[in-house]
């Protein structure tokens, strides 16, 4: 069995992250055994030193949460050769706008998650997440995804595991979203996977096209389509009669 595990993450270290995107499908891509794919990927972040800084104001994290995060998302889904990374696409963007409205009830969890997660590197490794060298970031990172960090008098709320998968989904989601919401800034998660876009109808030539990849994508948010702006208009007020 410990050969199996081992073989495995060989052979996924091996693997260009388009090429596990692609077969493991996103969230199993950078959720399958972020172990390998933080420690994978994130040696090209690390190699610049990334600091991350985003040139827009935050709306709900504060600076130091907000450079924190972007750094924590800068090393699950790196820039590489393969394309770009989360830092493109504007994950944390996605996330902090989202705070404000969908992801509301996850601010505190943010808020305590992100100074636990301080805390636990600085009782642990010394100095405080940005300010590690590239391993010990890769293994702060782990304790906090398998859990190891709970318990250790930083703080976090329940288990770090949970943080961690937290952050790890919502990365995704600004990743790979929809534009609409603020994250996948130009499409970049999109173009990354070879997702053809948000289509009202996919003829017999376009699936051929697609199984091809003839097939050009639409570089378009759903909410660009007149049809589906109306449908969801439609669906909102039917919600709104439901609830008087």
């Amino acid at each position: 069995m410990a050969g199996d595990r081992t073989k495995s993450k060989e052979q996924t270290a091996g693997m260009t992250r388009r090429e596990l995107l692609r077969s493991a499908g996103v969230s199993a891509a950078v959720g399958a055994s972020t172990l390998g794919v933080v420690t994978s990927y994130a040696k090209t972040a690390q190699q610049s030193g990334n600091s991350a800084g985003s040139e827009e104001a935050y709306e709900q994290l504060t600076t130091e949460e907000g450079q924190l995060l972007e750094v924590i998302a800068d090393h699950l889904i790196p820039s590489d050769d393969s394309g770009p990374g989360a830092l493109d696409a504007k994950a944390v963007r996605y996330i902090d706008r989202a705070l404000a409205g969908a992801l509301s009830d996850s601010l505190e969890a943010y808020r305590a998650g992100l100074a636990a997660f301080q805390r636990y590197c600085r009782s642990s490794r010394g100095g405080d997440f940005m300010e590690l060298p590239h391993n010990d970031r890769i293994s702060a990172l782990i304790d906090v995804e398998t859990g190891a960090a709970t318990g250790a008098g930083a703080g976090f709320v329940g288990s770090s595991a949970a943080f961690f998968s937290m952050v790890r989904g919502h990365v995704l989601q600004g990743t790979f979203g929809d534009p609409y919401y603020g994250g996948n800034e130009n499409f970049v998660g999109w173009d990354l996977i070879g997702y053809p876009g948000v289509r009202t109808a996919v003829t017999e030539n376009d699936q051929r096209r697609l199984e091809a990849g003839e097939l050009r994508p639409y570089r378009r948010s759903a909410y660009g389509w007149e049809e589906f702006e109306k449908a969801t208009v439609s669906a909102a007020r039917k919600g709104l009669h439901h609830a008087d």
